[in-house]
């Protein structure tokens, strides 16, 4: 199994900044890629930024340029630090890993932490 649990997130003005963290526990599980979705009301979940086990990143285009991913694949830990955030980045913010054991691919979740900015 994998167990994902974040920590950060809050209220924040516009134009602030804040991060959110994740650390992964894996039994029998190899983490292969994580990263961060968000979830505003009314709205489906999206992808916001993902790390890849070799190191490569990729952002919704709605954040490039204000949210930086960063990871330890050691430590099974993933970073998110939001700048200039925006009322629009409202969202719960729910880690995510990707998972594989025995040739097979799974996605993990993490309970989400709610992140508030306001106008």
């Amino acid at each position: 199994q994998v167990q994902l649990v974040e920590s950060g997130g809050g209220l924040v003005e516009a134009g602030g900044s804040l991060s959110v963290s994740c650390a992964a526990s894996a039994i029998s599980f190899r983490i292969n890629d994580m990263g961060w979705y968000r979830q505003a009301p009314g709205k489906q979940r999206e992808a916001v930024a993902v790390i890849t086990g070799g190191g490569s990143t990729n952002y919704a285009d709605s954040v490039k340029g204000r949210f930086t991913i960063s990871g330890d694949n050691a430590k099974k830990t993933v970073n998110l630090q939001m700048n200039s955030l925006k009322p629009e980045d409202t969202a719960v913010y729910y880690c995510y890993a990707r998972a594989t054991r025995w040739g097979s691919s799974r996605d993990f979740w993490g309970q989400g932490t709610q992140v508030t900015v306001s106008s």
